[in-house]
């Protein structure tokens, strides 16, 4: 056996090294074998308490995940010591309040309900705001829904009305709903509930919307629920992109459930490499309200995730762009291997197409570095596309011209990485985004928040902080959330305006009760790669009950592939799967 070094004493000595440590408990002394090692349930007791779903509940004010309302007003769902409060706020009039008073609204809702309910542990987790914001409703469970007088409290319900199933898209203008039935995609009026069918020729493994052959096709067929539908609105809520996809010669992959009794056997359709036959997909646009539908003319397309890693169930969709006044579409299409990309503009009454350009790689070709990112793809008004690309040997932003295809200049450029496009400003030429690796001095994978003209010039950095900034945008690009935090710093939550500038801090996160189990802060570390040149960042999860005057086995945690590495993001994360617990 390898000797076991120690690595606080030798941290550049740490044999077998990628991107990540975890050190395991091991005996006092010199550590002995593994397989001489004894594990109490004492130590499971206590790696059990840092497992995900325990840590979490014991860090408060961390989050802000908004739902945008009209403004640029959102509100967002606080974690408390308590639970969970819900918070509005007005950035346009810099005001932040409850969203409502959570102690009226549980008393009358255990008054209605006949049952008891603390004010912030309500039953849901989310709401809309009725009659300009005097009211709201919110559904507890799948068909009960409630609504609350916010002047009076006067509460209403329980009504037998359906909530809003996921496996339905709402149109942006929040009259329709989109889904898939039988193999062919509808439309329902949310106004008169009248239902439209849309494609009428769909069939088992040529349907229209439906998912494509990830394993959560079994997920779903399991659980007897349906995923959303692979399509797509256009802004103005006028026509309906939609996946056709042809599965029919495809092979099937087993999957087999074991349980009591005997086994099951599920089979979903999946090409494997050296298949003759591949899953592959057509582009039908469907105009609403009329049904009518245009076939874009184009070779079917085989879905490649430029993004790498993983076809979530709107993948296929990420790849259909529209212009900001929706009388334009486009899509980007790939080659199986990932060396070739080109983008197409469709002619919306004819569906005929038109290449604008086409991107090569001798290697792997990718739109965002970011494994399950969204495309760095942009469609700028007065004819101009923004692309993203590797050319040069860090993932950059060009500007092209729509009409010819040339590349007008490059956005950006150095030895550094554009992260995210997080918003276009057509009206002044900006393009906001994050990138990481520019900055010195400061861990490399540490995303910043920047802005640039569209001709490359007057970049500059709108987030100061030397930590990791995770970035939303408001709908309008007036308004910045910045979530800046770092593995070892709790994160700080600010609203900024779009020069950067602090217009309020929103939360500052509270960890002293995950401290105060045992839970340590991992400690970054910077070795040299085998070339001897190569920078390796990584961090060491040392158990919860360290003590340095011995010496403890490794585990050496790595996933190996095309995509960003086994650390992730740098941001501040209490549970990064079970890695404390298993040190």
């Amino acid at each position: 056996m390898e000797p076991i070094i120690d690595p606080i004493q030798h941290p550049g000595r740490i044999p077998g090294l990628l991107a990540l440590l975890v050190l395991a408990a091991s005996p006092a002394g010199t550590a002995a074998p593994l397989a001489a090692q004894v594990v109490t349930r004492e130590d499971y007791a206590r790696a059990e308490q840092f497992l995900p779903w325990n840590v979490r509940q014991l860090v408060s004010n961390d989050l802000v995940d908004p739902t945008w309302l009209d403004n640029d007003r959102f509100w967002y769902r606080n974690r408390i010591p308590d639970g969970h409060a819900f918070v509005l706020v007005d950035p346009v009039g810099n005001t932040q309040l409850p969203a409502f008073d959570h102690v009226r609204l549980a008393a009358a809702l255990s008054a209605a309900a006949d049952t008891v309910y603390e004010p912030y542990v309500l039953p849901f987790s989310e709401f809309g705001f009725l009659d300009g914001g005097r009211a709201i409703e919110f559904w507890t469970g799948e068909f009960a829904r409630w609504t609350v007088d916010l002047d009076t409290y006067a509460v209403t319900g329980r009504d037998s009305v359906p909530k809003r199933l996921d496996d339905r898209v709402l149109s942006p203008d929040g009259r329709w709903e989109a889904f898939q039935r039988d193999y062919d995609v509808w439309v329902r009026s949310t106004v008169t509930g009248a239902e439209t069918q849309l494609s009428r020729d769909g069939e088992e493994h040529y349907g229209y919307g439906v998912l494509f052959g990830h394993s959560d096709v079994i997920t779903y067929r399991r659980r007897g629920t349906r995923s959303r539908p692979m399509l797509e609105w256009s802004p103005d809520s006028r026509r309906l992109a939609v996946i056709r996809l042809d599965e029919r010669k495809v092979g099937t992959d087993p999957y087999l459930e074991t349980d009591d009794g005997l086994p099951t056997l599920h089979l979903r359709r999946k090409a494997v490499p050296g298949d003759e036959f591949l899953p592959m997909m057509e582009h039908h646009v469907f105009e609403i309200p009329s049904g009518r539908e245009v076939v874009v003319d184009q070779p079917p397309q085989y879905h490649v995730d430029l993004t790498c890693c993983g076809q979530a169930s709107d993948d296929g969709l990420k790849y259909v762009l529209w212009s900001s006044d929706a009388d334009e579409m486009f899509i980007v299409n790939a080659d199986r291997d990932s060396r070739r990309a080109e983008i197409v503009e469709v002619d919306l009454a004819s569906g005929s197409t038109r290449r604008i350009l086409e991107d090569m790689s001798q290697t792997f070709l990718e739109l965002n570095t970011v494994s399950g990112g969204e495309l760095n793809v942009g469609i700028v008004g007065d004819g101009e596309l923004i692309w993203f690309s590797e050319r040069s040997g860090y993932g950059h932003l060009y500007r092209y011209d729509r009409e010819t295809g040339a590349l007008t200049n490059p956005i950006t450029s150095g030895q550094w990485v554009v992260i995210d496009i997080e918003h276009v400003d057509e009206s002044r030429g900006l393009v906001y985004f994050t990138a990481a690796g520019r900055e010195p001095g400061i861990d490399p994978y540490f995303r910043q928040l920047y802005r640039v003209r569209l001709d490359g010039t007057e970049l500059e950095r709108l987030t100061p902080e030397d930590l990791d900034h995770q970035i939303t945008m408001s709908p309008s690009g007036r308004f910045i959330i910045d979530r800046f935090s770092s593995r070892d710093t709790p994160p700080v939550t600010v609203l900024r305006s779009a020069d950067g500038s602090v217009v309020r801090t929103l939360e500052e996160a509270d960890v002293s009760r995950l401290l105060a189990t045992g839970w340590r802060y991992p400690v970054a570390f910077t070795v040299k790669a085998r070339d001897g040149r190569t920078d390796l960042y990584g961090y060491l999860h040392l158990p919860s009950d360290f003590d340095p005057t011995r010496k403890y086995p490794i585990v050496n945690y790595i996933y190996p592939g095309p995509q960003t590495g086994s650390v992730g993001y740098r941001q501040f994360n209490p549970s990064p799967g079970d890695l404390q617990a298993l040190a």
